[in-house]
């Protein structure tokens, strides 16, 4: 059953390559923060990681995925860009099937 988050914090789900960097498939965080300043954020508590995983992963907002590159004015009024209280993010590194 997964953890509840604790109020004022929003949720992270690392997948893949991203957990294994960190040794960790959750966390949670203060919140709010800016969607485009995550992976600075995550950087300064897991150095190297923006360059090693998160250059090439995908993101999820409470179930949606976000283009962290490429965000024109007209996706921002449509899209929060802000990760409030008891949200979930979901960072998700690219896979491979053979």
């Amino acid at each position: 059953m997964p953890e509840k988050t604790p109020p004022g914090h929003f949720h992270i789900l690392y997948f893949a390559s991203a957990s294994t960097f960190i040794g960790k498939t959750a966390e949670t965080f203060p919140a709010p923060i800016n969607l485009e300043d995550l992976y600075d954020y995550l950087e300064g508590k897991y150095p190297g990681i923006k360059e090693k995983v998160l250059n090439s992963c995908a993101v999820t907002l409470n179930l949606h995925y976000v283009d962290l590159q490429d965000v024109g004015a007209h996706d921002r009024e449509s899209f929060p860009r802000i990760v409030k209280e008891g949200d979930e993010v979901g960072i998700i590194p690219p896979v491979s099937s053979g």
